[in-house]
């Protein structure tokens, strides 16, 4: 595991809002997973060799994940934070690949996101904060894995209604929240006060080292919307891309963060 990563100032998140924005987000995606038919189940994603069929069952494991972690042992102490979670994830991608196509062979979307709705609701709204979880990159806090839900939600609802070219909602606390920890991750990988890097309506932090701004208009701004900065942080959008087709703007001679892009695989 890398070591810690450091923040300006760590962020807080509700926990109620948090339970409630994961439950609503699952429900958002659960309306459109559980009527896919078996062409739709078959189109690809671009995640690789994943077809809509993994996909909805990745996304029905992310939520799961919680309630299964809650059912094992606490750990003894924490291992991993909030803010590490985006730089211990890399190492997953294998074996996470493994169980969802596992999952995906065995169970389709309408047999599984009831039961994960029904489990989340019993268990994991009701349970405290504090608990610690041996979840896939070590053991963290409960309020903390269920921040990160919402990142895992958001990026995997834009890559579903990308794969079947529909709109599917979005709530506005996951969206909100999984712009805002991978922004600050941005801000903890690349340290510094030389480039303002702003997605409204959620988030602007400081990053790059270099001349800090202090006053006036930064001389150095990157701005784009939430979705362009998830696919960007995730690597489903490259910036060069973005910059041309306008939805990201970025002025400055330090301004180019292609270099410190994507954050989380």
């Amino acid at each position: 595991m890398p070591p810690a990563q450091r923040t300006p100032r760590a962020r807080r998140y509700d926990p109620a809002k948090t339970r409630a924005a994961v439950l609503a987000q699952f429900g958002h995606v659960r309306a459109v997973a559980e009527g896919l038919t078996d062409a739709q189940l078959t189109l690809p994603t671009r995640l690789g060799d994943w077809t809509v069929r993994e996909l909805a069952a990745h996304i029905a494991l992310v939520v799961d994940h919680a309630a299964a972690t809650l059912a094992e042992p606490a750990p003894a102490r924490q291992e991993v934070t909030l803010a590490q979670w985006p730089f211990a994830t890399a190492a997953l991608a294998g074996r996470m690949d493994e169980i969802t196509h596992e999952l995906a062979a065995r169970s389709a979307p309408a047999e599984l996101y009831g039961p994960v709705a029904e489990r989340f609701a019993r268990t994991v709204v009701p349970a405290p904060g504090e608990r610690l979880l041996a979840a896939r990159v070590g053991a963290i806090r409960l309020d903390d894995i269920l921040v990160t839900r919402c990142v895992e939600l958001a990026v995997h609802t834009d890559d579903l209604a990308a794969a079947l070219g529909v709109a599917i909602p979005f709530d506005r606390q996951v969206l909100a929240t999984a712009v805002r920890v991978l922004a600050d991750a941005l801000a903890a990988k690349t340290p510094g006060g030389s480039v303002e890097v702003r997605i409204p309506p959620f988030a602007v932090v400081q990053c790059v080292a270099g001349p800090r701004h202090t006053r006036g208009t930064p001389p150095n701004v990157v701005e784009t919307d939430a979705l362009t900065w998830l696919r960007l942080a995730t690597g489903r959008q490259g910036w060069a891309g973005a910059v041309e087709e306008g939805s990201v703007t970025a002025s400055g001679e330090r301004a180019d963060l292609s270099a410190e892009l994507p954050l989380l695989g």
